[in-house]
């Protein structure tokens, strides 16, 4: 009984018993689990992933573990803050009636910070009826004109049946609805010419590759095997175990190049060991707003000449997911939504509605729901059994298939967007579902070549 009462009081209730620390000086916690309501939390200026006490930020400035990445990482000649973040421009907001028009008045705060979800929520929950069927309506309609282009092309190139039939290295990770995405994603480059066999291409035509949001690099690990590339950069701004590197650097005449910074703030074209190379683009599963920001990377400076035919990326290929964590500042084309007559506020509550789309397990409907061109129910007010006066309990009363199908519009009508940004730079793109839906209901894939 001593020695437990020399430990923090603190009950864990994953582990099912209390802490292991020992306790502050007068206190029954340790410093983890102090329940002091004098103390404030505040985000590490460094690092905000991290938080400490305001009463010891200036000690921990000194000592912060992140702080010799970032100083290194300043010193890069291809580190700009914020060179591929966009902008908040909300001129030309397309014009419309006050009852066609959101009216956001949760979102406090300057419109460069991010909107979280429970702000997109309490948004969208503060809309009157009317408002509500009214931005559903045009969700459908927006949908129904814009997005019949989406097919399905799964791909397993011959050049990955090592992989597929596991004829690997047992010590490379496989996982097999991994594998069949990441194949897919490189078949769908080698039937637009961008990816060639090892028999079919001119080693002098090969160009680099850059992955963005790597992880671990098991994409262009596979990539590696089995189609004998070059030059490879991946780009991630967190630090992983199990990495694909040291596998990679055992490849003869494969040079490999890992550059730990945020896609945000990488100048692309001060990477001194990519410049002049033709290089192709590729992401699996690019969360949110990071689709923005390579897009932005890749062709930043062609924004403005409006042409990106005489730029080194050859192609692109990122499967894109995670759309409840766009913003509007980083999206790429807010002048098509524009057009479209999607204002920032609407744009806010469509991302919001993404979430649905992959917010149950759908296992059983998928294949319907994921249907480009299925159709939106109706939400009336009979539906539920009661009059219904408030937003928030039309959305109760909506089935889970129901906020599936219009959460896969959503995804599909920001990646369009997207994709129309590309073609007005010249580039010849597709946007397509690259795996079946019981593979992965993430399952668009953004594809382009000059």
């Amino acid at each position: 009984m001593a020695e437990a009462a020399r430990r923090c009081q603190f009950w864990l209730p994953r582990k099912k018993r209390s802490c292991a620390n020992l306790p502050l000086p007068n206190s029954s916690f340790c410093g983890n689990h102090s329940q002091r309501s004098d103390v404030q939390w505040i985000p590490c200026p460094i690092d905000s992933s991290h938080s400490v006490l305001q009463e010891n930020l200036e000690g921990h400035i000194k000592r912060c573990p992140l702080l010799k990445q970032a100083q290194f990482l300043s010193l890069q000649p291809f580190y700009q803050k914020g060179i591929n973040a966009g902008y908040d421009d909300d001129e030309g907001v397309p014009p419309g009636s006050a009852d066609a028009t959101i009216t956001l008045s949760n979102l406090s705060g300057p419109c460069s910070e991010n909107v979280s979800s429970e702000m997109k929520r309490n948004a969208v929950y503060s809309l009157s009826l009317p408002q509500f069927y009214g931005l559903i309506g045009k969700i459908k309609s927006l949908h129904e004109s814009i997005c019949k282009d989406i097919g399905e092309s799964y791909k397993i190139p011959e050049a990955c049946d090592k992989w597929i039939k596991r004829e690997v290295d047992r010590k490379l990770p496989f996982q097999e609805k991994h594998v069949v995405q990441q194949a897919s994603i490189l078949g769908n480059l080698e039937e637009l010419g961008l990816l060639k066999r090892s028999s079919d291409k001119d080693e002098n035509e090969v160009p680099a590759v850059v992955e963005f949001g790597a992880g671990r690099g098991y994409l262009t690990q596979l990539l590696a095997d089995c189609y004998g590339i070059k030059r490879v950069f991946l780009v991630e701004r967190k630090s992983y175990k199990l990495k694909a590197d040291r596998s990679l650097r055992q490849t003869d005449s494969l040079v490999l190049e890992r550059l730990r910074i945020d896609i945000e703030d990488l100048n692309l074209k001060a990477v001194e060991s990519l410049q002049g190379l033709p290089f192709m683009a590729i992401g699996k599963h690019l969360c949110g707003p990071a689709t923005d920001l390579t897009l932005r990377c890749c062709l930043g400076e062609d924004i403005v000449h409006n042409d990106a035919r005489n730029c080194s990326i050859r192609g692109l290929a990122i499967a894109t997911c995670c759309h409840h964590l766009c913003q509007w500042k980083h999206y790429i084309n807010k002048k098509y939504l524009r057009k479209l007559g999607i204002a920032r506020e609407e744009f806010h509550a469509i991302t919001w509605f993404t979430s649905w789309a992959v917010d149950a397990d759908h296992s059983s409907d998928l294949p319907e729901i994921n249907n480009s061109r299925a159709p939106l129910p109706s939400i009336e007010k009979e539906e539920c059994g009661k009059e219904v006066t408030q937003v928030e309990d039309a959305v109760r009363c909506m089935k889970a298939a129901e906020r599936a199908v219009l959460g896969f519009m959503c995804k599909q009508i920001i990646d369009v967007g997207r994709l129309m940004w590309l073609k007005e730079l010249g580039l010849d793109g597709r946007l397509i579902k690259y795996v079946p839906p019981n593979i992965s209901p993430e399952n668009n894939l953004l594809i382009a070549q000059k």
